[in-house]
């Protein structure tokens, strides 16, 4: 019997005193971490940790601007900007302009037309400008959404799946949001070029503003003149153009840190980036409602190229009577002309 627990007490006092050192090594890891800490103090001094906090430049072997600062104090400004400004004042702005064009449905209505369709069709837009519109349409909300991912998606994605999902998830939408930027930025250059003459503002767009393009208040349905584009889709033209840029640029700032750029580029780079893109995503929140839901036909036109020429009359009527201008000349032969035309012939021939 002596024997047996001799036995078993070589057996289970192994297996208990693992047990017991597994359950304190956290009590001893936390009890571990100040000592740690307290060691280095006394190691390195603390008037050394003082100044590193405060932003002093020791020695290093990079030649990268900034790398002898190991501690970057002016960075906590950007990051209280960022976090308990910036973010919430965004999340502010964008549900404000959801909620926004949510009551002008509800109170205003959409825009609808006040005679009844033609069946004729004008040619408003070739399958380039269509091909364009949709390409920058595409690129823009993916890289909204995915730049929202990485702004907010702690807050409301985090808290709720896997940590292995969250990292895949912020992974995929940071790789997304750096390779596709730049063909962001091509794109806006190629709308630049394509479309800045029709992009012009004049007073036929003061007068559209002035009476709120005829979409609200007294005014609706009075249908505003306007040329090819009404002062509504100039507006949302240039703001595309102007903090699109600046979005592309402070992205691309961002996206290749490698061309000595300092602390202080970086962090204002983010914060430019975060407002133009907060400008551009809550504009196009109503440039979406609009041709979604704000105006009858408005869509059509960029779906198929054509425009009923009731709409276009109402909405665009300088251009529409410029279309039939043209059509005019270009069909307008008088009967002296056609005889004129036969002679001629005849004597060639």
């Amino acid at each position: 019997m002596t024997h047996l627990f001799k036995r078993l007490s070589l057996v289970v006092l192994p297996i208990l005193a693992a047990l017991v050192m597994t359950l304190s090594l956290p009590a001893m890891a936390d009890e571990s971490a100040p000592v740690a800490q307290k060691e280095m103090t006394q190691l390195a001094g603390a008037d050394f940790w003082h100044e590193v906090r405060a932003g002093e430049a020791g020695f290093t072997t990079s030649k990268s601007p900034e790398h002898g600062v190991l501690i970057s104090t002016p960075g906590s400004t950007w990051y209280v900007l960022k976090e308990k400004w910036m973010s919430p004042a965004g999340a502010i702005a964008i549900f404000g302009s959801i909620a926004m064009v949510f009551m002008a449905y509800v109170l205003v209505g959409p825009l609808m037309l006040s005679k009844p369709r033609t069946g004729r069709k004008l040619k408003r837009w070739s399958r380039w400008d269509r091909a364009l519109h949709w390409s920058m349409a595409f690129t823009f909300l993916t890289l909204a959404f995915s730049g929202l991912m990485l702004v907010y998606g702690k807050h409301f994605l985090k808290p709720y799946v896997p940590t292995e999902f969250w990292g895949f998830v912020v992974m995929l939408a940071k790789q997304y949001h750096n390779y596709v930027g730049p063909l962001f930025f091509m794109l806006l250059i190629i709308v630049l070029l394509k479309w800045w003459r029709k992009s012009i503002p004049t007073m036929t767009d003061i007068r559209w503003f002035m009476k709120m393009g005829g979409m609200v208040g007294k005014h609706k349905g009075t249908h505003p003149s306007a040329g090819f584009s009404n002062g509504g889709e100039k507006a949302i033209y240039w703001l595309l153009i102007f903090f699109g840029a600046a979005a592309a640029v402070s992205g691309l700032i961002l996206d290749f840190p490698i061309f000595g750029q300092t602390r202080r580029d970086m962090e204002l780079s983010n914060l430019l980036h975060m407002f133009s893109a907060l400008i551009l995503i809550c504009g196009f929140i109503f440039h979406i409602y609009i041709g979604l839901f704000g105006m009858e036909g408005a869509l059509e036109g960029m779906v198929t190229g054509e425009v009923d020429e009731t709409w276009a009359k109402e909405h665009h009527d300088l251009w529409y009577a410029e279309v039939k201008a043209n059509e005019a000349a270009n069909t307008a032969e008088t009967p002296d002309e056609k005889v004129k035309g036969v002679s001629t012939n005849e004597q060639a021939s």
